[in-house]
C-alpha cells in the first residue's frame, strides 16, 4: 500500500494597491510580505516534510510562491495549468457595491445563478481539473510527498468535492488563507484524511492587529 501525502498550498500575499480582481491576468506578483509567506511555508514545510515534487499553477503568484520551496529541497518547480486561478468574468474590474463592478446593473444578470456560478467558471470544472492536477501528482510521488500550489476558490471546492459537500458556499467561509496548507493524505487512491494548518498565520494581513487586541 502506498500512502501519498498532496499539499495544496495557497499562493501569499499579491501587491494589489488598486484592488483588482486580478483572476489570470498576467504581472500580478507577491508583496513583500507575499514573499515573506512563501519563504515561511518553505521553513515550515523543510522542518517537517520530505516532499519530493514542487508543481504550481503557471501564474506569477504562485510560481514565486512555489520557488523557495522547490530552493529548500533542491527541486525545480513544475507546471501545470490545471491548478491555475478559476476564470471569472469580472477579472481586471473592482468587484463590489460600493465604487466596483456591482453598482452597474449591466453586470446584475451574471449573477442570476450562484449555484453554477454563472459569473465564471463553474465549480465542477474546476474540481475535475484540479483533481486530475492532485491524480497526476499521486501517481508522479506514488508512496511520497507533492506540494501543489494554487488558488484559493480552486482548492477550496476541491476539498468540498474531496468532503462530499456541495460546491456553493460562502465565500466568506472559506478555510483558505493566504499560504496556507491543505493537505490531502492517501493510502492508494483512498483518501484517508484532510489537514489544514496556516505557518504564516502571524503574516497574515490584520494579525498584529488582533494580536496585540
Amino acid at each position: 500500500m502506498a500512502s501519498t501525502t498532496i499539499h495544496l498550498l495557497r499562493h501569499g500575499e499579491v501587491q494589489n494597491p488598486e484592488g483588482i480582481l486580478y483572476g489570470r491576468l498576467p504581472d500580478y506578483v507577491l508583496s513583500e510580505r507575499g514573499q515573506a509567506m512563501a519563504q515561511r511555508v518553505a521553513g515550515f514545510l523543510s522542518a517537517t516534510r520530505k516532499i519530493d515534487a514542487v508543481i504550481s499553477s503557471p501564474l506569477e503568484r504562485a510560481q514565486q510562491t512555489a520557488e523557495p520551496i522547490a530552493a529548500a529541497f533542491d527541486l525545480e518547480v513544475q507546471s501545470d495549468e490545471r491548478l491555475i486561478e478559476a476564470d471569472n468574468y469580472f477579472q481586471g474590474m473592482k468587484f463590489g457595491v460600493g465604487d466596483g463592478s456591482l453598482r452597474h446593473p449591466r453586470h446584475w444578470p451574471l449573477l442570476r445563478n450562484p449555484f453554477l456560478p454563472s459569473w465564471g467558471e463553474p465549480y465542477a470544472v474546476q474540481v475535475s481539473r484540479m483533481t486530475a492536477a492532485i491524480d497526476a501528482a499521486r501517481a508522479q510521488v506514488a508512496g511520497r510527498e507533492a506540494v501543489l500550489v494554487s488558488h484559493q476558490l480552486p482548492i477550496w471546492v476541491a476539498r468540498l468535492s474531496f468532503e462530499d459537500h456541495r460546491l456553493w458556499h460562502d465565500p466568506r467561509k472559506r478555510q483558505c488563507a493566504l499560504a496556507s496548507l491543505t493537505t490531502l493524505h492517501f493510502d492508494d487512491d483512498t483518501l484517508t484524511g484532510i489537514e489544514y494548518a496556516e505557518p504564516a498565520a502571524d503574516l497574515l494581513p490584520g494579525a498584529a492587529k488582533v494580536a496585540g487586541a
